[in-house]
Formats: structure tokens, sequence, C-alpha cells
């Protein structure tokens, strides 16, 4: 399982993420703050592996729509459209085990 980001690096204001789905089980993308990009995939998770969503900036998990949902199924296509501030975020999937499974990615904010 993997998260992938293009760009790595996006300007301050609103950022569109438009978020496929390549793999073969749900997932979801959810953004988060992040102080230290060194630091991502590291934050504490609870016994399903789940990150806390308590500070989330926003995040993509509807199929073939925009916003919080279900979970992007394989195949769809799922969005999301923030206001960014300078620094930086971590992307992740917080689905059961994903987080630990490797899915969360940095993205610098300029």
């Amino acid at each position: 399982m993997r998260l992938l980001t293009r760009p790595e690096v996006v300007p301050a204001g609103v950022v569109s993420f438009r978020v496929r789905n390549a793999g073969s089980l749900t997932h979801e993308l959810v953004v988060l703050p992040a102080s230290d990009s060194a630091q991502t995939g590291r934050r504490p998770t609870d016994a399903k592996d789940r990150v806390s969503e308590s500070d989330a900036l926003g995040e993509a998990s509807r199929s073939c729509g925009a916003g919080a949902g279900e979970g992007i199924t394989p195949g769809a296509t799922g969005w999301v459209t923030l206001t960014l501030t300078h620094g930086a975020v971590e992307l992740v999937c917080n689905l059961p085990h994903h987080y630990g499974a490797g899915m969360s990615a940095a993205l610098a904010v300029a």
C-alpha cells in the first residue's frame, strides 16, 4: 500500500485534491496539519492503526464525489477542495491498518 502525490509542493491558498484509487481495496485521503515532514508516517495510532482526525483539515472519502463518505472504491475518484496555509500537511489513508502499512505522504505548502 502506498500514497503518491503529484506535485509534492503546492502554493498556499485554495487547493483541490483529486484522489484516484488505483488499488484493489477501498481507501480515503485525510489531510492533517504537519509540523515536520520527517515525522510523516509516525503519528500515534489506536488499536486499529488509525490516527486521530481531531485536527483534520478535510478529507476525500466519497466514491465519485466530493468530501467525506464511506471510502473511495477501487477504480473510483473522490475529491476535496481546501484552503491551505504555508507549511506542510500529511496526507493519510485512515482506514483500519492502512496508515501503518505505509499510506501517508508529506505535502509542502509554499
